[in-house]
């Protein structure tokens, strides 16, 4: 057994157990929390660089005051109760480009790792790339069955996919395996009326969006692009 805590830290609870009378049974119940810490934060540090976070926030940076009809207590309440995870449940985030989908589903990610539930941040893009090529090798089954290890897995920015039977299908597939086995975070900016530009065909949407949509929380989010009310800001008129 690798009991690494237990070599450093036992010299160190045997004079505090010596100086304060520690029964032998408290010195050993010591050094083992000290050891289960100790693996417990490894753990979390391990999960958190797996998840590969695009952005290093919290939810406690998001700008709540630029959009005061969202409700911060329901996305913090998802943030800190792994129970939808554990249900398998689905997450699904709308709005225009620069209202901080982006930072919320990263901020919850942060969240539900900290609570030691294993999560895995992509953009659409990039996850379709992915499994486009384990499709090639005739590695596929095998690529969903490795993302199972994830209890929530975010498909940031659905809307970028392109139209392609050859993307889409590898998606398409992602939402029948994980549907009711694993959670999906997606952000779109685009809604499900406009999801026919993603999928290839009209039953690949239906049947995608009705996987996804059982079992969720879908939260509209309106507001203008941060990026835009910056760049007001930021506007200098040119000197004559």
């Amino acid at each position: 057994m690798k009991l690494a805590q237990f070599r450093s830290q036992w010299q160190a609870a045997e004079h505090q157990a010596t100086a304060d009378g520690w029964s032998p049974a408290s010195y050993l119940y010591v050094l083992a929390e000290q050891e289960h810490q100790q693996r417990h934060q490894a753990r979390l540090r391990r999960l958190l660089h797996e998840a590969h976070l695009p952005v290093p926030k919290t939810l406690a940076d998001y700008d709540w005051a630029a959009l005061p009809d969202l409700d911060r207590h329901q996305i913090e309440q998802l943030a800190h109760d792994t129970g939808w995870v554990d249900r398998a449940e689905n997450l699904l985030l709308f709005g225009p480009s620069g209202v901080g989908k982006t930072h919320l589903a990263a901020g919850i990610c942060r969240s539900l790792i900290a609570l030691d539930r294993p999560a895995r941040f992509f953009s659409a893009t990039t996850l379709v790339q992915e499994l486009q090529r384990a499709k090639a090798d005739y590695a596929l089954a095998k690529a969903l069955t490795k993302l199972d290890r994830y209890a929530l897995l975010v498909i940031d920015d659905i809307g970028y996919v392109r139209k392609d039977e050859a993307e889409t299908s590898v998606l398409f597939e992602l939402v029948m395996h994980r549907y009711e086995r694993r959670s999906l975070l997606v952000t779109s900016n685009q809604p499900f009326s406009e999801w026919e530009n993603v999928f290839s065909t009209s039953a690949m949407t239906v049947a995608a969006v009705d996987r996804l949509v059982d079992h969720s929380t879908i939260i509209q989010i309106n507001g203008e692009s941060y990026r835009r009310k910056r760049a007001r800001r930021t506007d200098r008129p040119v000197a004559g």
